[in-house]
């Protein structure tokens, strides 16, 4: 058995909490070393990792990965939230009582890490100093080395960040261990998997994955589930998978902040990542926070609501990042910036990576090209050549720091202030470019009832339409009602209050399926309409479902947009509404003790488009 003090003794952990928690599951695991990771031990793992073969070099400073072919994705179904008690069950986060869940994940992890080295990774999924660090501090066991890599770039990593907490005991436990893939039965009625977050004991234990959305513990298990159930547990914050950007007026010195939730799909990472249109780009800078978590909170200084991204990284999906999707995370993957590829295609002559969407067509050449399996190319049967080289969930992982446009201040403890919510789902029609919605009700309610097609992300099948409440659906850690009653107590507590706002990209045209928006960095005209409809400087169009902008006060100038597509996305199809409200009522009645704010909310909008016929 190894001996868990002298290994930490020689890393130079003091925290007794800390330490007594490495021990408990070094013991069941069975993990024969120790290893405290720190952010410093970078170059060092990289080099490990190449040296073994876990990760393959992908030009100069970059850095190839590949997942066990049924590991390639979050797993909802075997995904829980666990607490001591039952009315914690909501209808989203599968409930289980915390005694059963970690009985069964004990026995289920004991000796699994035999043979393995444990790596203790301390973090902070936080800026330091920030008024909610004492809920950001955590220590991620882990049985892989590429997990404790993808955490130093995604997390603040370092034995500090829990060698000085104020209180000793408060950080979260995070265990995971890998399990033998081979034998786990994944989707099957034996499938051993198991991703519990314990809430009440800020507990997180995973097994049977080393797929990112499942191991990077300070990710998503910790970063949106227990963060949303300790900012509900406190009354303090709001836990959100939201991206986070700023905006500049380079000729007023005035900058805004926006903040909201896409579910998979719908744009949120090439929005956080936008740059300004060249038409406008001489006076408008969007700067990027973040492209997929926010914690918010009201700061008692002045009353407004607060934003910070309590990553470290981008976890960002490959396919379809190009030059002119997303020109920002191509140069945050750039030669040298220590980025890690996961399930792309891979060259093993060239050491190049490709992905569907990256170019127009596969390189010509497939002499060395091994699809996301390991398979080659060259070797494929007929049958499989049109099958996608990449998977569609393939990653890439970098730092904030590779990110060219990253917002100065993006580490600022305090965080930023809020201007506007945003919430956008994927659909094809009903939903216009942008409607504004100025009652705070409304916008909640806006957010409960956010819709979007299903993706491979969420193992869903493609092109289903789903309700996803501000894209929270997957990361609920306490019941809707609680959710939204928590919605209304933290925004309705500011003094100055953001201004909400639904955006649609993606609406089609009926006969020839094209999109009616162009959409990427033109996405950045209708946010500006909405700070300037927030500032009295236009006044907008109202109809049942909100404020939509009329065509003169978009900024158009240089958009490639036909007159009847624009009249399209800025119009309200009233019959279609009227039938989603009817999905809408059904889907708000899964969710008990639903404030009456909220209901109040969908029947004013019901009768105004009642009114409106």
């Amino acid at each position: 058995m190894v001996d868990v003090h002298a290994a930490l003794d020689e890393a130079g952990l003091k925290n007794s909490h800390v330490r007594e928690y490495v021990r408990y599951w070094a013991e069941l695991t069975g993990a024969a070393r120790i290893e405290v990771v720190s952010a410093s031990d970078d170059a060092r793992l990289v080099d490990e990792a190449l040296a073994e073969g876990e990760i393959r070099p992908a030009g100069e400073g970059r850095f190839y990965s590949r997942s066990y072919v049924k590991d390639t994705a979050r797993s909802e179904e075997r995904t829980v939230v666990a607490t001591s008690n039952a009315a914690d069950k909501g209808v989203y986060n599968n409930w289980r009582p915390a005694g059963e869940v970690r009985a069964l994940l004990e026995e289920r992890m004991r000796g699994a890490s035999a043979g393995k080295t444990m790596y203790v990774v301390p973090y902070l999924m936080a800026p330091a100093g920030s008024p909610l660090e004492r809920y950001a501090a955590g220590v991620e066991l882990t049985d892989c080395r590429t997990v404790a890599l993808h955490m130093i770039r995604m997390a603040r990593v370092g034995m500090h960040h829990i060698d000085n907490l104020a209180d000793p005991s408060s950080f979260v436990r995070a265990v995971h261990v890998t399990g033998d893939l081979d034998k786990l039965g994944q989707g099957t009625p034996g499938d051993q998997r198991y991703f519990a977050t314990i809430a009440d004991e800020r507990t997180i234990l995973h097994f049977g994955s080393s797929y990112g959305g499942n191991a990077l513990l300070g990710k998503i298990a910790h970063g949106l589930r227990q963060a949303a159930y300790d900012g509900w547990a406190s009354g303090e914050f709001l836990a959100e998978q939201f991206m986070l950007i700023g905006i500049t007026d380079k000729l007023t010195g005035k900058r805004y902040h926006i903040c909201g939730g896409f579910p998979s799909a719908s744009g949120k990472t090439n929005l956080a990542m936008m740059l300004a249109p060249d038409a406008l780009a001489e006076r408008y800078h969007v700067d990027f926070y973040g492209d997929d978590i926010a914690w918010l909170r009201v700061d008692p200084g002045d009353g407004k609501i607060y934003a910070i991204n309590p990553e470290f990284g981008v976890f960002g999906v490959a396919k379809d990042t190009n030059e002119v999707t997303n020109p920002t995370a191509l140069a945050s993957v750039a030669p040298g910036t220590g980025t890690l590829f996961t399930n792309v295609a891979y060259n093993d002559d060239t050491q190049e990576v490709w992905w569907e969407g990256r170019t127009p067509a596969p390189p010509a050449d497939v002499t060395g090209w091994r699809d996301w399996t390991g398979a080659l190319i060259s070797a494929r049967p007929a049958e499989d050549a049109a099958a996608p080289w990449a998977h569609p969930n393939s990653r890439f992982t970098t730092t904030l720091a590779n990110v060219p446009n990253v917002a100065p201040d993006f580490d600022d403890p305090r965080g930023v202030p809020i201007d506007a919510i945003i919430f956008g789902g994927r659909t094809r029609d009903r939903e216009p470019l942008i409607r504004a919605i100025t009652d705070l009700a409304e916008g909640v309610y806006d957010g409960l009832t956010l819709g979007a097609e299903a993706t491979f992300a969420a193992e869903g099948v493609d092109g289903l339409l789903r309700y996803d409440p501000m894209s929270m659906r997957p990361f609920m850690a306490y019941p809707e009602g609680a959710y939204a009653s928590h919605w209304l107590k933290v925004i309705g507590s500011a003094t100055s209050q953001p201004i909400f706002a639904h955006v649609n990209w993606f609406q089609r045209d009926a006969v020839d399926g094209h999109y009616l928006w162009p959409g990427y960095r033109e996405n950045l005209r209708p946010l500006l309409w909405l700070l300037r409809l927030k500032e009295g400087e236009v006044r907008g169009r109202r109809t049942p479902v909100g404020i939509i902008p009329a065509e003169d006060e978009l900024d158009l100038d240089g958009v490639a947009a036909a007159p009847e597509d624009l009249e399209a996305i800025l119009s309200i199809d009233t019959p279609r509404w009227k039938q989603e409200m009817k999905h809408r009522e059904q889907h708000l009645e899964q969710f008990a003790d639903l404030p009456e704010e909220i209901w109040q909310a969908h029947h004013r909008v019901a009768a105004a488009l009642d009114d409106a016929e």
